[in-house]
Parts: C-alpha cells; sequence; structure tokens
C-alpha cells in the first residue's frame, strides 16, 4: 500500500450557544475561525447568517499525508486539563476533521496509538473525508 498523497486536519467545537472567546480561554489557545450563532458571515455569494457557533483551529497540509503530526500540532499550547476536555465534549460538539486526499487507487496510513489515546482523552471525535483520485478505479 502507498503512502496517503496528503492530509488536512482541524480542530472543531460547535454548538448553538457556544462562546468562541470562552472557548479559546478554556483551552489556552486562539482559533484560526471563531463565529457565534447569528453572526453575519461574508461569504463568496453574500451574506449569509452562521447556523451555529465555532471555534476552530487549522494544521498546517501535510504532504505526504501524516495525521499524527498534525493532531500534534493543533494540540499544541492547548490545556492538558482532561477534565476541561471532556466538559467541552459534554456541551459542545468536538472532532479533528480530516481531508485524505489520494493520488492512486490503494493508499492509506496509520495513526498511532499514543494519537489515538489523546484523541479519546480528551473526548474528540475523529472525522474523515477521504477523497479518491480522479479516475475509475478497477476491481
Amino acid at each position: 500500500m502507498a503512502e496517503l498523497s496528503k492530509t488536512a486536519a482541524s480542530l472543531r467545537i460547535s454548538g448553538d450557544d457556544l462562546d468562541p472567546d470562552e472557548v479559546a480561554q478554556l483551552l489556552g489557545r486562539k482559533p484560526d475561525l471563531a463565529r457565534r450563532k447569528g453572526e453575519i458571515v461574508q461569504a463568496a455569494s453574500g451574506e449569509r447568517v452562521s447556523r451555529t457557533g465555532i471555534w476552530s483551529a487549522k494544521a498546517d497540509h501535510r504532504t505526504p499525508g501524516d495525521l499524527d503530526l498534525q493532531v500534534s500540532e493543533l494540540l499544541a499550547g492547548t490545556t492538558d486539563d482532561l477534565a476541561t476536555w471532556l466538559r467541552l465534549a459534554d456541551r459542545y460538539s468536538v472532532d479533528v476533521f480530516c481531508g485524505f486526499f489520494m493520488k492512486d487507487a490503494n493508499e492509506g496510513l496509520s495513526i498511532s496509538p499514543q494519537t489515538l489515546q489523546t484523541l479519546g482523552e480528551r473526548g474528540i471525535a475523529l472525522g474523515l473525508d477521504i477523497y479518491a483520485p480522479n479516475r475509475a478505479i478497477e476491481d
């Protein structure tokens, strides 16, 4: 199996009553994106209203893919207090959302037990979008 071509990852915390400033204070890290529910958002198609609150941090894309490094990057500078993370996970939706980008039909990567444990201890779900190559894949 070939190495995964590219990975993208972001830490997302969302909820209708989310206050991005409170989340930033609890985590000890500023977000790359922050909105409150009902906030007006400028989009390419015009203005829209944010349907929910969000606090989000992005990791640098990795080529070849390296999700372990990206999770470390996302959690760097955040609190090590697991109780704080679990309170956030109980109150909001918390995940590391990943894009896996393939160039060939059979690529993959491994996620270390340490990374999985770190996410699990904090109540962080792992969400994956997997993008196949833009050509027909034969069985």
